[in-house]
C-alpha cells in the first residue's frame, strides 16, 4: 500500500483522564490532513477501577493474566473506548465506511522492560467487532520482547511533524502525561528518545490525596507554593535520572517520593518543579543542547509547569505544540493513529535510538478487516 490512509487514534494514558481520539490522514511517512479531534473522560466510578488495576498488575508475571480486577477493568477500557469512537463520529458526522483504520494503544496497568514485560489492557478484537473496523493494537509488546524499552512510541511520528518545520538545530519535543518523554529531532538522521522521569502522576496523586480534585487545573496550587529545592536536589540523585539513553518508566517508579508533611500548595509546587527538573537533566546526556522545547500533553495547559520548565532549560525556547499549529491535546491520539498506518504497512515504529531495540522493527496486533 502507498496510498494516503484515514486513520483514528486513541490513547488513554497514565494521567487516567480519559480517552483522545483524532482523526488523521497519512501513508505513514507524512501527515496529508488533520482531522477533528474529541475526548471522552472516565468516570470516577471508572477512574477509581483503573487505579485499582495499576495496583493489581504490580505482581503480574505473565502479562496474558487479569488478577484482581484487571479483567473488569479491561471490559470498561474496551467499552470506553468504543463509546469515544461512536460519539466522535456521531459528533463530526464521519460515516464508518470513511474510516480505514484505528490505532488503539489500551490502558498501561504495567510497564517493566526489563523483566521484558508490559501490559496494555483493552480487547483490541472485541473494539474491532463492536466498531466494525478493522483494529490495531498491542503497539508495544514486540518492542519489549525483543529487549526494547516499548517506549516511547511516538517520536517517529513527532519527526514527521518536525520535517514539516522550518528550524535549524536540535529541538526537543516533551510529552508530559504521568510520565514525562522526549523525542530529540536533529534531521532526519538523528532521532532519540526516552522517558525522563515523573509528568503529571505524582502531582495528580498528591492533589488528589489532599485537595479532592483530579489534578491542579492551570498550576493554580502550585503557583500558590514554594518550591523545595534540596528536596529535588535529593530526588534528582536516583541513578534514573544519569542513566543513559533509551530509558523508560512504568507510571508507579517514583511512587517513594513523597511530600507528606508539606502544604498542599507547598507539595504542589515542589512535585511540579521535579518534573520540570527532571526534563531539564535530560540535556547533559544529548548530543547537542536544544535549541526549542516544544510541550505537547496535559502540562502544556500548566503555565505555572511552563514557567519553571523555561527558567530550568535557559536559553532554549519552550512553546506549546500548539504555538506551531500542532495540537497539544491530541497529538498522542494521532500518533497511534500514524503508527497503526505505519504497523498495517509494515514500517518501523521503534528504532535503536529511541527504545534501545536492536534494530528498528516494527509492532502491532490486526484485528479486524480487511481494509477498506
Amino acid at each position: 500500500m502507498t496510498r494516503a490512509l484515514r486513520a483514528i487514534g486513541l490513547m488513554s494514558g497514565t494521567s487516567l483522564d480519559g480517552v483522545d481520539v483524532a482523526m488523521i490522514e497519512t501513508d505513514g511517512e507524512r501527515v496529508t490532513a488533520f482531522g477533528p479531534s474529541g475526548y471522552r473522560p472516565y468516570a470516577e466510578a471508572e477512574r477509581t477501577l483503573l487505579r485499582q488495576a495499576l495496583s493489581d498488575a504490580i505482581g503480574m508475571r505473565d502479562r496474558n493474566a487479569r488478577p484482581g480486577v484487571l479483567a473488569e477493568a479491561e471490559r470498561v477500557v474496551m467499552d470506553a473506548h468504543a463509546e469515544a469512537v461512536e460519539a466522535f463520529l456521531s459528533e463530526n458526522g464521519i460515516a464508518r465506511d470513511a474510516v480505514d483504520i484505528v490505532g488503539f494503544h489500551g490502558q498501561t496497568v504495567l510497564h517493566r522492560p526489563a523483566d521484558r514485560l508490559t501490559v496494555q489492557i483493552g480487547d483490541g478484537e472485541g473494539l474491532a467487532k463492536r466498531l466494525g473496523l478493522p483494529v490495531v493494537y498491542d503497539m508495544r509488546a514486540a518492542d519489549v520482547a525483543a529487549g526494547g524499552q516499548g517506549a516511547p512510541l511516538v517520536p517517529v511520528y513527532h519527526r514527521a511533524l518536525a520535517r514539516e518545520l522550518d528550524r535549524r538545530g536540535p529541538l526537543i519535543v516533551v510529552n508530559i502525561g504521568g510520565v514525562s518523554n522526549i523525542t530529540y529531532i536533529d534531521g532526519d538522521d538523528v532521532l532519540i528518545a526516552c522517558d525522563t522521569g515523573p509528568g503529571n502522576a505524582l502531582l495528580d496523586d498528591f492533589v488528589l490525596q489532599n485537595t479532592g480534585q483530579p489534578f491542579d487545573a492551570n498550576g493554580a496550587l502550585a503557583s500558590e507554593g514554594q518550591v523545595d529545592e534540596p528536596w529535588i536536589a535529593h530526588a534528582l540523585e536516583n541513578p534514573f535520572f544519569v542513566a543513559p539513553l533509551p530509558k523508560s518508566l512504568d507510571r508507579n517508579h517514583f511512587a517513594a517520593l513523597s511530600v507528606a508533611g508539606k502544604s498542599p500548595a507547598d507539595g504542589a509546587a515542589t512535585l511540579t518543579a521535579l518534573t520540570a527538573a527532571t526534563i531539564a537533566a535530560i540535556a547533559p546526556l544529548l548530543p547537542k543542547r536544544p535549541q526549542a522545547v516544544v510541550v505537547a500533553g496535559g502540562g502544556a495547559r500548566n503555565p505555572t509547569l511552563l514557567s519553571m520548565l523555561r527558567a530550568r532549560v535557559a536559553p532554549a525556547s519552550v512553546e506549546s505544540a500548539d504555538a506551531l499549529g500542532w495540537s497539544a491535546d491530541a497529538m498522542e491520539a494521532q500518533a497511534f493513529a500514524f503508527l497503526a498506518v505505519r504497523s498495517v504497512k509494515r514500517l518501523p515504529l521503534t528504532f535503536p535510538g529511541t527504545t534501545g531495540v536492536a534494530g528498528a522493527m516494527t509492532g502491532g496486533v490486526f484485528a479486524g478487516g480487511p481494509l477498506t
